[in-house]
């Protein structure tokens, strides 16, 4: 091991505290978000989650903690990830182009009432853009999550919650921890 475990541990700890303070700041965007997902599952919608990488995993961990449960038994509550299904994503890969396979899912699965809730610390994945475009002409709801600026998605979302970090996995770390406030929220008012 070239560095001592538990002063890099104690580092990183360091960094992920300080990053989470930083992120106090968008405390009024979460809550705005929580209450579009919450108008949304009240009225019968549902929520769409995309991303890339570990943004793709980020939607498929979220979607099911509505679908199955988060913090106690409940009634299901309805979400879906639109980064599973593999023989779509390779189809619309491949016939459409990679920047459409999310946008698709939404043109076909998306109604009014749903909300789309996109992952991309960058703000700029080309396929996340399209997805919240096809949303917002659709009359969708589009809730953003990203780090620094937002970068283009930010003009796209009808929230963006913005990690003030340019470290990837920090604000994944936070997006993730965020998300599951809200849903323990969501629990609480919806079962």
């Amino acid at each position: 091991m070239s560095a001592d475990p538990h002063t890099l541990l104690r580092a990183r700890l360091d960094d992920l505290t300080a990053v989470a303070r930083a992120a106090t700041g968008c405390i009024d965007d979460v809550v705005a978000a929580a209450a579009l997902m919450r108008t949304a599952l009240q009225a019968g919608g549902k929520l769409l989650f995309c991303g890339n990488g570990g943004s793709a995993a980020d939607a498929q961990h979220l979607a099911t903690e509505y679908v199955v449960r988060y913090m106690k038994n409940r009634r299901p509550l309805a979400a879906l990830a639109l980064t599973t299904d593999t023989s779509l994503l390779t189809a619309a890969g491949n016939d459409l182009g990679f920047d459409e396979i999310f946008a698709r899912q939404v043109e076909a699965l998306g109604r009014p009432g749903d909300v789309l809730v996109v992952h991309s610390t960058s703000g700029n994945s080309p396929n996340v853009l399209r997805a919240a475009a096809v949303a917002r002409a659709a009359g969708l709801p589009v809730i953003a999550w990203t780090a620094q600026d937002g970068g283009q998605l930010r003009a796209l979302a009808t929230v963006c919650v913005r990690i003030p970090t340019a470290r990837t996995d920090r604000a994944q770390e936070l997006h993730l921890h965020l998300q599951h406030v809200i849903c323990e929220l969501l629990e609480g008012d919806l079962t």
